[in-house]
């Protein structure tokens, strides 16, 4: 049997343990996911069409992994305008293999894998909460230092917003110096903990050598 079904404004033919890639749903790994969106389904030439969808017709879904796809930029300039702007997007995207084809308002059978559960510790009851506290407090800690004094204005670096430079100030990153001496390595962490792409970023920092003169 093979479903067709709708999700993130795409359509997919799929059938029992097919494994593909959808725009991001909300589930941990091992959680399963209904799909109520089906267009059609059917076995052979015995097929059943929705308008548009199928009543009481959905897919169950097992989460596999969530992740992003590629980032994919997209540059605008304007010739003899000084005008430039990189933009860039990361789409979240969730793994998933099909577990069934239900219809006729039928539920899924086969129920979310069980959670495990966190090992009991055996040290001092005290610890525990110091341990989460300092965690909890690293975790907040902003990526760098910002340097001391005023900051610059780094809606000057084009594709640098408010919003994205309010972001980047929250990280201790205030000035065109700052923008301009970042490593690689930095270049990764911001791609990693910012929704910022490393290319854009890499644009961000040719841009800051030359307002940090």
């Amino acid at each position: 049997m093979f479903a067709v079904i709708k999700t993130g404004g795409k359509q997919y033919r799929v059938a029992a343990d097919d494994v593909l890639k959808i725009e991001k749903v909300v589930g941990e790994v091992g959680d399963i996911v209904t799909i109520g969106s089906v267009l059609a389904f059917g076995e052979g030439e015995n097929v059943t069409i929705g308008a548009p969808f199928v009543d009481g017709a959905s897919v169950a879904a097992e989460v596999v992994a969530q992740g992003k796809a590629p980032t994919v930029i997209a540059f605008k300039k304007r010739r003899r305008q000084n005008s430039r702007r990189t933009r860039g997007h990361r789409q979240l995207l969730t793994t998933v293999r099909i577990s069934e084809i239900l219809t006729d308002g039928a539920k899924p059978s086969k129920k979310a894998a069980a959670k495990k559960e966190a090992p009991k510790a055996d040290a001092k009851k005290d610890e525990a909460p110091k341990a989460e506290a300092a965690k909890a407090e690293t975790a907040a800690a902003p990526l760098f230092k910002a340097p001391k004094g005023k900051g610059d204005d780094l809606t000057e670096i084009k594709g640098i917003g408010p919003v994205a430079a309010g972001q980047l100030n929250e990280q201790g990153i205030t000035t065109f110096k700052q923008v301009a001496g970042l490593s690689d390595e930095d270049i990764v962490r911001i791609d990693e903990a910012m929704p910022f792409s490393a290319d854009q970023i890499k644009d961000w920092r040719e841009q800051a050598k030359e307002l940090a003169k």
